[in-house]
């Protein structure tokens, strides 16, 4: 799941108690001191938790210039496939680096180049989605061959996307290489800095210079304004009927349709006054496979619809109730709860239904749509307009869900009872305890419990479970991380 956070609180700047207050941090970290963890690591299990989103930094560049290996060298492991021939990273691939106590999502992309087709088309466009999405950028280019014309007309991207841009003159091995580094003052992007990617050469000074370059938390991107109205995208296969039901919830015929699947190509945004409360409806593209396998048009719509979804606050995901329920769906059902959205799953054309398919409807949702049981779920029919009436409170209990937060005392006293009564298993003669938790941050819920040894997969989702039966946590996800004490026992 994506860590998509707002920082909440005032004085979330000047501390990273995550959702906490300070009296409340206080007591929590007295606890944590009684039950033996070091301070600075529950310190950081809640600013982990609870930090609220973090910036994005994306590392651009032609092919071959070394952006892999930089990456590598950053995150401080071989993760980032490197060879000597251009053209082997082709998707943007994150990861999360850290820095001087800082930490930041990096992205690697593919080689951008002009003027090209097929498959290095996709590339580049996915080299200009990453720059779109980013809070800074790191421009690789190659000092011992110097500015290309391939590298000039990415300066003018970069200057049309108006973002911090770090230029990094890689290959610089030594001294004497300091001199290519130098004419790189020509592309206009400040000082170049000389590193060697390889070697780990003069990345520590580019790294200072990035963090001057990139902000503490990336630009809120929904609910800007207070009382502003609340962002909802609807997103589902070509031809479930996403513009249609936009149209219905206008009463107005503002987006085009037609029985031509893929009729919408660019999300379209709406204003649209539902029971006295105005909101933003975004109709999006429909996402017909793996993005890497799309061509052309469907490809760019794609990543529009991905970028849809991140500025949203909730995703209703739109399904064909007349047909099976497919491995498309649930691939965008996944995209949608890991980008930790609140969700609620319409399923369309409910009036063409019979009750043979309706038996076996509810037996595929029981089967193919389990990981997101907790979500409000409407029957609707964008066409006659069948039960859109229910649509605006499912998203409202999806949103108070996605909002919730279960104060530190009364989330222990659950846990407590929790353990008495269902304990860990077993294993190897020890038996885990969750010792004492909190809940870090909301949009979604995020916790952190700290145990006394290794919990089960099984036992996690156990816990997330009893969550949502005690507390609520309608219609989003939850994210549940365990911190272990250390073996060297409890503090006198």
């Amino acid at each position: 799941m994506n860590d998509q956070i707002q920082p909440e609180g005032d004085g979330s700047a000047e501390h990273d108690h995550g959702a906490l207050g300070d009296a409340e941090y206080a007591q929590f970290m007295e606890l944590a001191a009684e039950e033996g963890f070091d301070v600075e690591d529950v310190e950081g299990a809640i600013e982990e938790a609870g930090h609220g989103p973090l910036p994005v930094l994306a590392v651009i560049g032609r092919p071959n210039v070394g952006k892999s290996t930089l990456v590598n060298r950053i995150i401080g492991r071989r993760e980032a496939v490197v060879e000597d021939r251009p053209g082997v990273t082709r998707d943007r691939v994150t990861y999360e680096a850290e820095w001087s106590g800082r930490r930041f999502k990096l992205v690697d992309t593919g080689g951008w180049e002009q003027d090209v087709l097929g498959i290095d088309a996709s590339v580049a466009a996915q080299a200009e989605y990453a720059i779109e999405a980013a809070d800074a950028v790191v421009f690789v280019v190659d000092a011992t061959v110097g500015a290309t014309d391939t590298d000039e007309a990415v300066v003018r991207l970069l200057r049309k996307a108006g973002k911090p841009v770090v230029l990094c003159a890689n290959k610089v091995d030594g001294p004497s290489g300091e001199a290519d580094a130098t004419a790189l003052w020509s592309l206009g992007l400040g000082e170049p800095h000389p590193i060697s990617a390889l070697h780990g050469r003069g990345t520590g000074d580019m790294l200072d210079a990035v963090l001057e370059a990139l902000p503490e938390a990336p630009a809120q991107t929904f609910g800007a304004a207070i009382g502003g109205p609340r962002r909802i995208a609807l997103i589902g296969r070509p031809n479930v009927g996403k513009s249609s039901l936009l149209n219905k919830v206008a009463n107005d015929d503002r987006v085009v349709v037609n029985e031509l699947a893929g009729t919408t190509r660019d999300p379209v945004d709406e204003l649209i006054e539902l029971g006295g409360v105005t909101w933003k409806f975004v109709d999006t593209a429909g996402i017909r496979k793996r993005v890497h396998l799309q061509q052309g048009a469907d490809y760019y719509a794609s990543l529009r619809t991905a970028a849809a979804v991140e500025k949203a606050e909730v995703a209703v995901i739109l399904i064909d109730s007349s047909e099976s329920i497919s491995v498309q769906d649930q691939r965008i059902v996944t995209m949608a709860v890991e980008a930790g959205r609140a969700i609620v799953v319409a399923y369309n054309k409910w009036d063409t239904l019979d009750e043979e398919r309706r038996y076996y409807l509810e037996r595929e949702i029981e089967t193919e749509l389990a990981q997101v049981a907790w979500a409000p779920r409407v029957n609707v029919s964008a066409t006659t307009g069948r039960h859109m009436e229910k649509l605006v409170p499912a998203i409202e209990t999806a949103l108070e869900g996605w909002e919730t937060r279960v104060p530190t005392g009364r989330l222990n006293a659950f846990l407590g009872e929790i353990v008495a009564s269902h304990p860990h298993p077993v294993r190897g003669g020890k038996q885990p305890r969750i010792l004492f938790g909190t809940q870090a941050g909301t949009k979604p819920p995020r916790f952190v419990f700290f145990a006394s040894g290794f919990i089960e997969a099984g036992y996690r989702r156990f816990l997330e479970r009893r969550l949502r039966e005690e507390f609520g946590f309608e219609g989003t996800p939850i994210h549940v991380s365990v911190r272990v004490r250390e073996k060297r026992g409890r503090k006198k």
